[in-house]
This record gives C-alpha cells, structure tokens and sequence, in this order.
C-alpha cells in the first residue's frame, strides 16, 4: 500500500513540473533572434521592442542576429532549440512566406518546425534612388524612360536573391513592362552600400530601413510600393500614381515566432505583452511615422497570424513562380 502511494505521488509530482516550469516562466533572459545583419529593418524593429519587452516580462530581453542565407541561418536555429520559450525569431514573409518555394532544399519547414506568436506589422517597399550619380531620375517617369530604352539598361539591388526586396522589383517590372537587371547583395547593408556608391540605379527597399537615409537626402523616395500613399512620407506618390502603372502592393510583415511546440500558456503570455506594446499609442506612432510600418489595427491572436501566414505561403510561392528565382 506504501509502495503504491509512494508511485502515486511520484507521477502527480512528475506531471506538475511543466506547469510550475511554465508558471514561473521567465525565470532568466530571453533571446529574440534575428535572421538578417545589424541595421536591417528587422533588427532595427525588434531592439525597439526589446526594452518595453523587457519591463513587461520582469527579465531581461536580448536581441541577436544570426545573418545569413535570407534569413534561414538564424530560423534554422531557433528551429532546433528547445520550446521553452527562452528564445524567439523575429521572422518575415521572407524566412517564412517567401523562403518556402524560394529554396529547393529548406532546412527546415516554415509551418512544422516554428509556432506563430504574434503579427507585428506590414512592412512596405518604397522605390529609391541615389540623386548625386544618377541626377536624372527625379521621377518614376525618368526612370522608366531609362528603363524602356534598352532592355536591362538599369541595375536594381536587393538584399539577396528572392529575398522581398527582390521579388518588390519582379513585381514592379512586370507591372511597368521594363525589364532590369538584379544585382543581389549579402543583406541591408550591401545593397544600400551599392547603391550610394552608384553601383546600382534603383533600390525597391523595405522602409524601416530606408527611411534614415531617405531624410537625410542621401536617397531619392520615388515612389512607394502600395495602393495608398504612407503617412510617413506623404509626398511620396505610389506606384500607381508615379510610374503609370496598375497599382500594386508588394509589402510583407514581420512577426514573432517560437520553436515547435511552444507551451500554450508562453504563447499566450507573450502574445499579450507584444500586443499590449505594440498598441501603445507611443509604440505605434513610432512605427507608423518612423518606420512607415502599419501595426495591425486590432490585437492578432496566434490563430489570426496563422491565417495571415497560410494565405501569403500561396500569394508569395506564385510571385517566386513567376520570377523563376531559385536557390539551392
């Protein structure tokens, strides 16, 4: 009879350790990953997060980025920890929209190995150029003058080979008809390094990461990449209105991601705090005017941002369809 209490009380014991594990969760320093290098939007984005994130949470909040592979380096990673919600991605449509038809070999699946936490935002295009080496562009008309006179008689750069800022400039080809020629570069920096060296003509980046240089004049904002202009550059006429063309939308988002099977109640805590930070009045105002990035307009669940994720796995895999890009 001893015997059998002594069992007894041992499995009740065993199976109340994950919930005291997640009760006191955190208990020690959470790392927030990054897939792409110092400066790019993402970790621009998500060591303004980390402070609040931090104070919320009652533990420190670390950003580190592993760079590499657009973005597949550092979601490898995160992918093989444990789900003990200590460490996190900062995840895009790249690393998880795009990346999936993009890469013939992935090493890891974008809906399997991760578990959604929370949306952060759109993050649109906006079409730059460098206005001290090529001074003739000073409107999307210029350009594609250029553009239409010989065919890839104009370079445009991107962070990397089907990466967003790539695929913004497929996207913007086919509506224009013109045809350029892509010149990918290792990350943010090398691209925008390239195109105010003159390497490159024009740069269909993402705005988090463009709006530093666009107001301190090293840039020319040409045109952004959405149907409606950005309160952040309301000068700045759309595609649709610049160039003459349909109008187009190529903006992706960044959101947060944990390993597999990451416990519920982690999921939900963080959830919260995310929204909570990200809906402050001061939060957003940075976002929107800053950054240029559109917050969601209500608090997204898990379930919400899977939605969004399922649906832009097909939008994104017909554009890399239409692109031809490919990487092994």
């Amino acid at each position: 009879m001893m015997k059998r209490t002594l069992i007894a009380a041992a499995i009740a014991a065993s199976a109340a350790l994950p919930a005291l594990a997640q009760g006191a969760w955190p208990s020690r320093p959470i790392t927030i990953m990054g897939g792409f290098p110092n400066g790019a939007g993402t970790d621009i984005y998500a060591r303004r997060l980390a402070e609040p994130l931090s104070r919320a949470l009652g533990q420190p909040v670390v950003v580190d980025n592993r760079s590499g592979a657009g973005g597949t380096i550092g979601a490898e990673h995160v992918a093989r920890q444990p789900a003990d919600g200590y460490i996190f991605y900062f995840g895009t449509a790249g690393t998880h929209a795009i990346n999936a038809a993009l890469y013939r070999r992935l090493s890891y699946n974008v809906t399997q190995d991760f578990t959604p936490v929370v949306l952060l935002g759109d993050v649109p295009n906006v079409m730059i150029v460098n206005p001290e080496k090529r001074p003739n562009f000073r409107t999307c008309q210029d350009f594609l003058t250029a553009a239409r006179a010989r065919a890839q008689a104009v370079t445009f750069g991107s962070t990397g080979n089907g990466a967003s800022t790539h695929l913004a400039g497929v996207i913007f080809q086919n509506a224009a008809s013109v045809e350029m020629l892509h010149v990918p570069y290792r990350g943010q920096p090398g691209a925008i390094a390239a195109l105010l060296a003159g390497d490159t003509d024009v740069f269909f980046n993402q705005t988090g990461a463009a709006m530093g240089p666009i107001r301190q004049g090293q840039v020319r904002a040409l045109a952004v990449m959405t149907p409606q202009r950005l309160a952040a550059l309301p000068d700045v006429p759309t595609a649709a209105e610049a160039c003459g063309i349909e109008p187009i939308d190529t903006s992706t988002w960044y959101a947060l991601f944990g390993p597999a099977n990451l416990p519920e109640p982690i999921v939900r805590r963080m959830n919260t705090e995310v929204n909570r930070i990200i809906s402050a009045p001061d939060f957003r105002e940075w976002l929107v005017q800053n950054q240029a990035i559109s917050p969601p307009a209500a608090p997204n669940s898990p379930e919400q941002f899977r939605e969004i994720m399922a649906r832009d796995v097909a939008r994104w895999a017909e554009v890399v369809r239409r692109s031809g890009a490919t990487v092994d």
